[in-house]
Formats: structure tokens, C-alpha cells, sequence
């Protein structure tokens, strides 16, 4: 274990530069550098050793040059470091509200070591018994997007017809489950046959298909969903969304959580039944998890008795080491994962 003032090693996933089209490994590049194990003078931070990290489709869009006003994200600076949720353990801090030893999950940099200046935005891990990576997944930003997507915009009752796309990933496999647990009939799509078999018979969704063997995504949803659809999870955009709006129910509701189909595009492919919304009195809104956290205390109440009790599952594909962390991001766009995708940086 490294003692405290030392210098050591840290090895660092680093953006080239801005990204346009697929992502690729060699957009990103593994360095090592070496960080002063204490906190500068002034300081109010902390330092942590990084556990676990997070790959999560929205880190795609903070590769390319973002001008958007009066957005929650910005662009990450080429040369330096990328940034993502992580689970960490605390090996020095000046702020109050953490101690030496702490597990944290936040946002922290993908790197061994990291000084983290605003801490405040930390949560502090209380359930040890459960598997640290969860709180990248499960227990942590994905968990609370599902829940308050779910729950908070899309007002789930008994009965009702749910659509999940990208299904099988960290939200998709949990919007599923609660949507079963609130007593609704649940579809999922995902891209391949195994992700389809895994939400069927792990997660289970009433039924799941698989997208690309669809020629008419509109024809597929109404062989699923004859009497239409009442609650669609998008993760997607696109054509997806386009024939969901075809098949919603009056009143029904969109949770537009991601839009994975266009994050590599440099021009958004076009939706064209937007006038649906009128005709079906559809509810479309956009969610930020940053606007949910402070339901975190009630959701861990509602998820960990589930967890322990085997009544919710959860799947990751863990993926070992810092030098591994590219081909685990990139692979998210061409579906490589199966499950929710997670980079081992150490063990405690």
C-alpha cells in the first residue's frame, strides 16, 4: 500500500481528441503519469484510489465538441483525462464530510488515483455487504435513472403495456423488472440473441426481440403490442422512436432517458410522426439523473430488501485493468456488452 506524501505511478485513460462517427480504442489513449499522494495546501478535496469504473453511453457525448447553452454536461479537454461515475475508497480527505478509509461512488477521472476537488457532489457507500461494482449500476447512477424515469415521469399502474429499449443494458434491465414488479406486461429489444434470451429468462420481460433481424421496427411492435403500447423507456431515438409513436396509447407516456442511435451521428437522422403526440395526448419528457438524487435514500430502501431477496437480478460484464478501459467504452456502440459494462481499475 502506498504511503501518504508519496509519489506514484498513475496511469491515466486519456482523450486524443474530439470524436466524430464510431468511436474507436485509438481515440483514447493509456498513459502513465504520477500523482503526489497528498492533498495540496488549501484544499478541500479528497484523494481516492479508484475501484471501479463506469462506461456509460452519454460519455460519448462529452468526446465531441458540445456547444450546448445551459446544459448540465460539457466537453471533456483532449489530452487530458476522461471522466465517468466510479467507485472509489478514500486514502486522504480535508473535506467534513469524509474520512480516510471511506468508500465513495461519484463522478472521479479515469485514472488509478484521483484528487477530487468538489467533493459535495460524493455519496458515501453504507451497504457493504453488497458487491462494490453495483453502485456503478444498480446501486448507483443507472439505478436511480431507471427508478425515476419509471416511476417519477412515467406514472406506472397495474396492467399497463411497457416498452423497454436497449433493454439489456444497466437502465433497460432494471426499468424492465420494476415495470414487472408494478404488475404491467413488459417488452424489451436488444441486439442480439443472447441479450434476447438474457431477457426472457434472467430479467423477466414478457417477451424481447431482437432489432436487427426487423425489417419494419413498426410491424414488430404491433405483433408485440396489438393493443398498443402505454409507457416506452427510449434509450434509443431514431427509427425506434418513430414506430413506437405509431403504436403509443391514448395517454401514454416517453421517458427519453438516452439516444444511442445518434450519438455517433454527425447529422440526427430526422423523426417523423411527431404528430402523434397531439392525436394520442402523449406525454414526451427528458430526464437528467442530476434532477433525481435526492430520491436516492428512498430508492435504496425499495431496492436492497429486492436485491437481497432475489426478487431483482442484475448482470455486469466486468472488463479487468485501466488498459482495458478503451475497448470496454468503445464496445458499448457496436454492442459488445452484455450487461451493465465495468472497468475493474483495483481490488480494495
Amino acid at each position: 500500500m502506498a504511503s501518504e506524501g508519496e509519489v506514484v505511478s498513475n496511469k491515466q485513460v486519456i482523450l486524443k481528441e474530439y470524436v466524430s462517427g464510431l468511436p474507436k480504442e485509438s481515440d483514447l489513449q493509456v498513459t502513465t503519469g504520477s500523482i503526489k499522494l497528498k492533498i495540496p495546501e488549501g484544499c478541500n478535496g479528497i484523494l481516492v484510489k479508484n475501484l471501479y469504473l463506469s462506461c456509460d453511453p452519454y460519455i460519448r457525448t462529452r468526446m465531441k465538441n458540445l456547444q450546448l447553452k445551459g446544459a448540465h454536461v460539457d466537453s471533456f479537454q483532449p489530452g487530458s483525462p476522461i471522466s465517468g461515475y466510479g467507485v472509489a475508497k478514500v486514502l486522504e480527505s480535508e473535506h467534513p464530510n469524509f474520512k480516510k478509509g471511506d468508500l465513495i461512488w461519484g463522478i472521479t477521472d479515469w485514472e488509478e488515483y484521483s484528487l477530487i476537488t468538489e467533493p459535495e457532489t460524493l455519496f458515501k457507500i453504507q451497504d457493504k455487504d453488497m458487491p462494490l461494482s453495483y453502485y456503478t449500476g444498480i446501486l448507483g447512477m443507472p439505478g436511480v435513472t431507471a427508478y425515476a424515469g419509471f416511476f417519477e415521469i412515467c406514472s406506472p399502474k397495474k396492467g399497463e403495456y411497457v416498452f423497454v429499449s436497449a433493454a439489456s443494458g444497466a437502465v433497460g434491465q432494471l426499468v424492465g423488472q420494476f415495470a414487472k414488479l408494478s404488475g404491467c406486461y413488459v417488452v424489451g429489444s436488444a441486439g442480439s440473441k443472447e441479450k434476447v434470451d438474457l431477457l426472457k429468462n434472467k430479467f423477466g420481460f414478457d417477451e424481447a426481440f431482437n432489432y436487427k433481424e426487423e425489417q419494419d421496427l413498426n410491424a414488430a411492435l404491433q405483433r408485440y403490442f396489438p393493443e398498443g403500447i402505454d409507457i416506452y423507456f427510449e434509450n434509443v431515438g431514431g427509427k425506434m422512436l418513430d414506430a413506437v409513436l405509431l403504436n403509443m396509447r391514448i395517454r401514454g407516456r416517453i421517458a427519453v432517458c438516452g439516444m444511442i442511435s445518434q450519438y455517433n451521428l454527425d447529422q440526427p437522422e430526422g423523426v417523423y410522426y411527431l404528430a402523434n403526440i397531439i392525436l394520442k395526448r402523449i406525454r414526451m419528457e427528458g430526464f437528467l439523473v442530476f434532477d433525481y438524487y435526492h430520491l436516492y435514500p428512498k430508492y435504496l430502501e425499495m431496492v436492497l430488501p429486492k436485491i437481497r431477496e432475489g426478487k431483482i437480478v442484475y448482470v455486469e460484464d466486468k472488463a479487468e485493468g485501466l488498459e482495458s478501459g478503451p475497448a470496454a467504452l468503445t464496445g458499448l456502440f457496436v454492442g459488445r456488452n452484455v450487461g451493465k459494462q465495468v472497468v475493474v481499475v483495483a481490488d480494495e
